[in-house]
């Protein structure tokens, strides 16, 4: 019998989105049935569209407020209570028909709003699919572990234990799901071309995620004190911060990008500071990652989770960004290190582990 995967999404932000529409791809390059949904669109009126412009008016005008609300709701707790949220209750009721006119096999989701609405209908006797969710952060918190799914799927083993032990479901660790490009190698030299490198260049990516939050200015004109050193800030969607980026000398400021397997591969070195899809992504690349500056709310235990399992190199001040810089630059044991543990985490197909799971728990 084919499986029939609803992968479920949610547009705050293209990371979730990649995520959702990279799995689908790949389980149906398996055989199964597949379709994204993005449960914003979902939401009755303008609820999803609101809270996307109030989620990104948070990061970029009020970044104490996102802080807060990370702070009260998301920080990872012991044991996990199903959510009584109205905003879940609503998701739900308006993804039940859109689940019993698909006749799902499996629910995936992957934003933690979605793993919170399947969790409510499958406890409460709604779902008869089975729910999995995948872990798309560094950081299990708290909106991410409802218990009334069947699975999670999480970036590394440390994290899979957290699930597991907050929930007393299964939790896996098969690794981040990402572009295969970034897995496969890209083309160096047309990166290089694209970025107009010249002869000794090193560019630096300094990320700020699809919303263009950060510090980049600040991290841009540190480093291009280095010799050398020619930073390369990611805007995202952030026209404002590409013209001011762009203003600091011998920085390159790019908006929304299609080409960055290749931009990763002539890289040497990425700054990031939320620990979202872009740092996974230059895992996957073989490019080691500096934390530094990170965001409010999810930034700091993102990045502070990656350092602890050794993923990435943490620098508290610009002094220590520029040494780690100077370090991570050139051929050596800490830069291995580094980029030996990145590409460790990609330790099989999530699509793969989880199909072989749904069917053995359908036999």
């Amino acid at each position: 019998m084919q499986q029939r995967y609803l992968v479920l999404t949610a547009s705050m932000g293209a990371g979730h989105d990649q995520v959702a529409d990279e799995l689908a791809r790949r389980l149906r390059r398996q055989g199964a049935d597949s379709q994204v949904v993005d449960l914003l669109q979902v939401l009755p009126a303008h609820i999803g569209p609101a809270l996307r412009r109030g989620y990104a008016w948070m990061l970029r005008s009020a970044p104490w407020l996102y802080d807060l609300i990370y702070r009260v709701f998301f920080v990872p707790r012991d044991h996990v209570q199903p959510s009584t949220s109205p905003l879940v209750m609503l998701a739900a009721s308006r993804l039940a028909p859109v689940i019993r006119d698909y006749r799902p096999t499996v629910v995936v989701s992957t934003f933690h709003l979605a793993g919170q609405v399947t969790g409510r209908l499958r406890a409460s006797g709604r779902l008869d699919a089975i729910a999995a969710v995948v872990v798309t952060e560094a950081v299990a918190h708290a909106l991410w572990l409802d218990a009334g799914n069947d699975l999670f799927l999480t970036l590394f083993p440390a994290l899979a234990e957290q699930a597991a032990e907050r929930t007393g479901k299964p939790a896996l660790a098969p690794g981040p799901v990402v572009d295969e490009r970034f897995l496969l190698g890209a083309n160096p030299c047309r990166g290089a071309r694209r970025l107009g490198l010249g002869d000794g260049d090193q560019a630096v990516i300094v990320s700020t995620g699809s919303w263009g939050v950060g510090s980049a200015e600040h991290i841009a004109a540190e480093l291009v004190g280095l010799p050398g050193i020619r930073p390369v800030v990611l805007c995202g969607q952030n026209e404002a911060l590409q013209t001011a980026a762009g203003r600091v000398p011998g920085a390159i400021a790019l908006g929304w990008r299609d080409d960055l397997p290749d931009i990763f591969a002539a890289a040497t070195v990425l700054i990031d500071n939320a620990g979202g899809s872009m740092c996974l992504e230059a895992l996957a690349s073989g490019l080691p990652v500096i934390a530094h500056r990170p965001i409010p709310g999810h930034g700091g235990p993102a990045v502070a989770a990656l350092a602890a399992a050794g993923l990435a190199a943490w620098a508290g001040d610009d002094d220590a960004l520029r040494a780690h810089v100077e370090r991570l630059r050139h051929p050596g044991a800490d830069r291995a290190a580094l980029v030996e543990a990145g590409r460790a985490i990609f330790a099989a197909d999530p699509a793969a582990v989880l199909a072989d799971w749904v069917q053995d728990r359908c036999r």
